[in-house]
Order: C-alpha cells, then structure tokens, then sequence
C-alpha cells in the first residue's frame, strides 16, 4: 500500500515540477504536437509557488503529481493546472487533487472551482464533478469552460 500525501510545492522543487508537466504533456497524444511546437508553455511560475498555490502529490516520498490554484476576478478559484506522471496515472491521483484543491478553494472563500479542460480530458472532469459549461479559445484550440460548486 503506497503512502500518499499532498503539501504545498517548495520553491526549489519548481524544475522538477516543470519537468513533470512536460513528460504528462508529451505523454499525451492530445498534447504532444502543442508542447513540441509551444516548449515555452511548459512553466510552474515561481509565484503561484511562493504564494503557496501549487500543491505536490507524493506518492512513497516521490513527486506524483502537482496541481495550482489562482483566483478568478469574481472571487471563486480556477485549477489552473493538473498533471500526473505518465507511469503513476489513472491511479486516483488527479482526483485527489483535484479534491484536494476543492477543499483549499472552499476555505479561501470560493464557492465553485472552475477549469478549462482539454476536450480529451472531459470524462475524467465530470467524473470529479464538474459540469461543462461551454467552449473557449484557448492558445492550443478549443477548451471546455468547467465548473465544479462548492458546499461546505
């Protein structure tokens, strides 16, 4: 039985984070061409970090995974990233997560958790559940405008 915990992101961790989000990214046929053509999208900025936003799943002491926070202008919390290393997913990490970051939101005063997810990623969204709500322009194609309420 692995032990897995989720602690907010240390500064220095900030490359092998980075590092993380690539090989989800290339990992994923949906993403591959975008991130080759796009390297520069590849950044866990240093504030989210410091501002304690980003959250670090270790699974038996090793980086699993991460998510970040950020505040939209009405007040409520966007998931402004996801990602699971390619040989750990469909584990039940997303999703602890994503729960994870409900529950910070929700303490933070937000009454819903939104994201713009990539079409290939709808299922596992609305499994969490979040309810689509639409389409947006995104810098790599069409994504779905998300949302998650929150109940205390």
């Amino acid at each position: 039985m692995s032990v897995v915990a989720i602690r907010s992101a240390l500064v220095h961790e900030q490359h092998a984070l980075e590092e993380l989000q690539r090989r989800a990214s290339l990992a994923n046929a949906g993403d591959r061409d975008a991130i080759l053509a796009h390297p520069d999208a590849i950044e866990v900025p240093l504030g989210q970090i410091v501002s304690a936003n980003v959250f670090v799943l270790e699974s038996d002491g090793a980086l699993a995974g991460f998510a970040a926070l950020s505040t939209r202008p009405d007040g409520d919390a966007e998931l402004a990233a996801l990602f699971v290393d390619p040989h750990l997913q469909r584990r039940g990490f997303g999703r602890g997560l994503v729960d994870h970051c409900a529950q910070i939101a929700l303490t933070r005063g937000s009454t819903a958790l939104h994201v713009i997810g990539n079409p290939h990623a709808q299922k596992f969204y609305l499994s969490c559940g979040f309810v689509c709500l639409g389409t947006t322009e995104t810098r790599f194609g069409p994504g779905l405008l998300m949302r998650k309420r929150l109940l205390p």
